[in-house]
């Protein structure tokens, strides 16, 4: 299974006024995320499912990646809000019955949660060294035999800016 990770586009700021899961993409936010959905599009990415965070600014990224033909296929994410926890989300979301081997899945959350699961399924542990810029993507091979974690291969870490 291939598993990206990618993380919302550029959102509003956080102030007191707007609640931290009401914050939307602003102008910028949804181009560049228009641009970086086209370029994947374009290098010929497809997912099966979209699963995305519950917060405003992953869904409308969610969203963006859904119009632009990536997949037809989105289920929101409860695991996927700040704070989710990956140990329930594999064991909830990633097992053989949810996803055959061939599945390509991604993932729209925030930072650092995304950098963190990748971290946890890649070396087993958070080390706090990877960083996921806003519409970056990690794509990450997931074996097919358990324990999962610890035992994934990355295979694509992009900032943005690659693929603008």
């Amino acid at each position: 299974m291939e598993l990206y990770l990618i993380r919302h586009g550029i959102a509003q700021e956080a102030t007191s006024e707007i609640k931290d899961e009401e914050r939307s993409l602003t102008e910028q936010g949804r181009k560049k995320t228009q641009k970086i959905a086209q370029r994947l599009k374009n290098l010929n990415f497809q997912f099966n499912l979209i699963a995305t965070s519950p917060l405003v600014r992953a869904r409308q990224t969610a969203d963006i990646l859904i119009l632009t033909g990536l997949s037809s296929q989105l289920e929101e994410c409860s695991y996927l809000a700040p704070g989710g926890s990956i140990q329930d989300w594999i064991a909830q979301w990633l097992t053989p019955k949810n996803f055959p081997p061939s599945t390509r899945l991604a993932l729209v959350g925030h930072e650092p949660c995304l950098s963190n699961w990748a971290e946890i399924l890649v070396w087993g542990e958070a080390k706090n060294n990877l960083v996921l810029k806003k519409a970056g993507t990690i794509g990450i091979e997931i074996p097919e035999t358990t324990p999962v974690v610890g035992h994934c291969q990355m295979f694509w870490l992009t900032p943005p800016r690659y693929l603008l």
